[in-house]
């Protein structure tokens, strides 16, 4: 990870420390306890428990360096005032010109918090990056694989 600032909204800042919480006290035993069970197994060179613990002992110790990393630079992004602007953390409900009856809504979040199927976009992304800052009632064109899309904004929250 860089030293440059993760914007995360404060629901987002703490289901990540949840998740590093849970990491560190209860992933981390159930590992160690399958490597000790796997060592106890005999022949280490043939031992494909064993390996497959190891992996799984890296993945986890990884998961948790990074998520020390994203909240040591987080900055936490306060929902405050009116919405007549989009920022992070805003609900927006947008249309694609042309398709009016299909509206959709999605939550600016920062990029550690995205899950565009939850309907969480990245700042970062291409429509996450044109909305910023804009208003109800605007039009954002962004370019998508399928050529430039335009959207308006209908509603933000």
């Amino acid at each position: 990870m860089s030293k440059q600032s993760i914007f995360l909204t404060p629901e987002g800042y703490k289901k990540l420390e949840e998740e590093l919480e849970y990491l560190r006290t209860v992933r981390r035993q159930q590992v160690a306890k399958r490597l000790h069970s796997a060592m106890d197994e005999g022949d280490l060179l043939e031992n494909a428990e064993l390996e497959d613990a190891r992996n799984e002992q890296a993945f986890v110790e990884g998961r948790i360096l990074e998520l020390e990393s994203i909240l040591k630079h987080a900055v936490v992004v306060e929902e405050k005032g009116p919405k007549d602007q989009v920022g992070l953390g805003s609900r927006v409900t947008v249309v694609e010109v042309g398709r009016e009856d299909e509206p959709e809504t999605y939550t600016v979040v920062g990029s550690a918090e995205a899950d565009p199927i939850a309907g969480r976009i990245s700042n970062e992304s291409p429509l996450g990056r044109v909305l910023i800052g804009k208003k109800v009632g605007d039009e954002v064109r962004v370019n998508a694989p399928d050529g430039v899309l335009t959207f308006r904004i209908v509603a933000i929250e």
